[in-house]
């Protein structure tokens, strides 16, 4: 019989385990359960996540019957929330408008910066100036961004709104 077409006799290991099959691992005929595997079990020697045994190990508190809702961050209650108190931005007090296009695709935006307000009026104050003009807009990190050329028209609401304005760059 040639070679190739020998029938195939597994050679006996010295522990007295059956060959491993080509998908990677033995099944115990008896049982059904798997036995060792060539690859390794990427679960093993992990740490095992215990779950809290408490509700104060959960978070913190959400919401109270005595005082509403409580602030995530500070763990206060909303009205008397600390971390959403931002501080006035350092500056002159003098906000500067400008018109800008480097960065845009040629797009033409007018930026007002130095607005001496917190987050919430500011946003309050961006609304405010979008609908003044008729056009889109954002706040990004304290700048209000208004789309188009409306460096003249936002100096007049801004001096009416009662602000220190004035015309910056070209």
């Amino acid at each position: 019989m040639p070679l190739h077409c020998a029938p195939f006799k597994p050679e006996p290991s010295s522990s007295g385990a059956p060959p491993l099959p080509e998908w990677g691992f033995a099944v115990d005929a008896l049982t059904g359960a798997q036995s060792a595997s060539r690859y390794p079990d990427p679960y093993e020697d992990k740490p095992v996540v215990k779950k809290a045994s408490s509700f104060a190990a959960l978070s913190g508190l959400v919401y109270s019957t005595d005082s509403g809702r409580h602030c995530p961050d500070c763990a206060q209650p909303v009205a008397a929330c600390i971390c959403q108190n931002s501080p006035l931005p350092e500056g002159d007090g003098i906000a500067r408008v400008r018109r800008e296009t480097k960065g845009r695709g040629g797009k033409t935006v007018t930026t007002v910066t130095g607005v001496p307000l917190a987050e919430e009026p500011l946003k309050d104050l961006a609304s405010a100036l979008k609908k003044r003009c008729g056009c889109g807009g954002s706040l990004k990190d304290g700048v209000i961004e208004i789309q188009g050329d409306h460096v003249e028209l936002l100096l007049a609401e801004l001096l009416k709104r009662g602000f220190k304005a004035k015309k910056s760059g070209g």
